[in-house]
């Protein structure tokens, strides 16, 4: 099996992850504040990743720290808007919105690196977006556009973070290019982190109970879905292009239905299922047809690999 599909399943993991938690997540958060729960797992999440990967911390490089600031910094900014913007905002209408992501990554490589994006890529990306709103918005009217009739400051806010989210997976892509990518996982953790804990108090009004289903949620969260899942992706985005990891992570909304309904019996009917299936096709699309198979003819080639300290 080669390194670039192997990264492709790894990241179709992650995503199964990510949609299965958040079941877990929309129960605990019954007993937390959201931003705080945030920064409690990625918290233990950065804490587990620091003692596994310490050896790094004496062969950081200036470039490594610049880079792992920047993704740091991208993330936690995601993070804040998007749960900023669901307080002011409908879930069906966040979760649209946060989807864009996988339309603004080839959008911004187009218009910020001038890089071309092939036409089946293209193709498969416009049937995620499409599958993303058949999934995520219900026909309250029909076909749920009257949900976006008026435009208030959470759909804005949650707009900005499916920018900044395109952003994260464009540069992080960038950056494992360059330097290890155990360095970048640790930093961007690290970073995002240590805003996060410096923010909330100032963001939202605190709250927590230490119930089981808080600590269940953290200890799962923040082992799965934020230590192995960050430090999958910043490996895999090593071989992957951007956009297939955006068109992958449009799965999370699939996931997280499919999770609904086993666990909790939901059901979402047969627009869900249309959206969910043409998520899946805009995935296979791309990953069958679309170029490029390697993530430097998308980001350009990258500079060259910067040696540790004290080589």
């Amino acid at each position: 099996m080669s390194r670039a599909l192997r990264a492709h399943i790894l990241l179709v993991l992650v995503t199964l992850v990510w949609g299965a938690t958040f079941v877990v997540i929309k129960e605990a958060l019954a007993d937390i504040s959201p931003l705080l729960f945030n920064a409690v797992r990625m918290g233990l999440a950065a804490l587990l990743m620091a003692a596994i990967y310490r050896r790094e911390f004496t062969r950081f490089t200036p470039g490594a720290l610049r880079y792992g600031v920047v993704v740091g910094i991208f993330l936690w900014l995601g993070y804040e808007l998007q749960t900023t913007g669901l307080k002011l905002t409908t879930p069906s209408k966040s979760g649209f919105l946060t989807g864009v992501s996988v339309v603004l990554v080839p959008l911004v490589l187009a218009v910020g690196w001038k890089r071309h994006i092939n036409r089946w890529t293209v193709k498969g990306v416009v049937a995620a977006f499409v599958g993303l709103y058949l999934l995520t918005v219900p026909a309250t009217d029909g076909w749920g556009f009257s949900q976006f009739a008026s435009v208030n400051r959470g759909d804005l806010l949650t707009l900005g973070c499916a920018l900044v989210f395109a952003f994260h997976i464009i540069v992080l892509g960038r950056a494992t290019q360059v330097h290890p990518f155990q360095q970048i996982a640790v930093l961007q953790l690290g970073v995002c982190v240590a805003l996060m804990v410096l923010t909330v108090p100032l963001v939202e009004t605190v709250y927590v109970a230490w119930t089981p289903r808080v600590l269940w949620a953290i200890a799962i969260t923040g082992i799965l879905g934020t230590a192995a899942a960050f430090t999958i992706q910043a490996w895999a985005q090593q071989f992957t292009p951007p956009t297939h990891t955006a068109l992958i992570f449009a799965l999370e909304p699939v996931f997280a239905w499919l999770t609904s309904y086993l666990v909790l019996g939901e059901r979402l009917g047969g627009r869900a299922a249309v959206g969910a299936l043409l998520i899946l096709a805009g995935v296979l699309i791309s990953e069958l047809k679309g170029s490029p198979a390697q993530p430097r003819e998308e980001l350009g080639p990258p500079e060259p690999r910067a040696a540790p300290a004290g080589e």
